[in-house]
């Protein structure tokens, strides 16, 4: 039982270390749409949580096979997932520090800040497209490409049940990033990154001291 709950733990801390990235844009997709409605809400979360499922699934398939193949690589393991959840959290954080010193005041002319959801938005609708939308997703989502590594050891069922969870988590968090944003715009983006680049590093921490006990 303790292990299914520890499982389930570590899947949502997961979900909500790599999530901070989608919902630092979030926060300002919502700022730039002050009157998006529910449906579009879910509509854009929607893309940001099919591609944080995606990816973990994508990566854990290719290192899994590999693993299998190759057995005696399986004691590296946590080693590497110590190293790029460190490496993940790291940069996480570092971006975050650097997207401080992006305006606050919603005045963007002289902000050179190319990853800004900004330089997607049309300015006929007002709205981002769908194609941004998409690269939000990929950008976002890229780094759950390097947990599918982690959970090379899990059978098919708990691989899917962890990119679930994560795809879940990254939904609920992208939704209320997208209702803050309309409110309160970007301001809790950077320290939003910073506490999902902790959580992170925290989780490469336990996989890697678990593997010894």
């Amino acid at each position: 039982m303790a292990k299914y709950v520890l499982f389930a733990f570590n899947s949502i801390m997961l979900g909500v270390g790599l999530a901070m990235d989608a919902f630092s844009v979030s926060l300002a997709n919502g700022f730039i749409e002050p009157e998006m409605k529910r449906k579009r809400k879910a509509y854009i979360a929607g893309i940001y949580a099919g591609f944080q499922f995606l990816m973990p699934v994508i990566g854990w398939f290719l290192v899994h096979n590999a693993a299998e193949l190759f057995s005696g690589f399986q004691k590296f393991i946590p080693w590497i997932a110590l190293g790029l959840l460190s490496f993940i959290g790291g940069k996480m954080i570092k971006e975050a520090i650097e997207e401080k010193k992006c305006s606050e005041d919603g005045n963007c002319k002289e902000c050179t800040n190319k990853e800004c959801p900004r330089c997607g938005l049309d300015p006929n609708t007002n709205k981002l497209d769908l194609k941004c939308l998409m690269v939000q997703g990929v950008a976002t989502s890229i780094d759950a490409l390097s947990v599918g590594f982690t959970i090379a050891d899990y059978k098919t069922v708990m691989a899917l049940g962890a990119s679930f969870i994560i795809g879940i988590v990254t939904f609920i968090i992208c939704y209320i990033g997208l209702k803050l944003g309309n409110k309160f715009g970007t301001k809790l983006a950077s320290n939003a990154k910073i506490v999902g680049g902790v959580i992170l590093i925290g989780i490469g921490l336990e996989i890697f001291i678990s593997s010894f006990l």
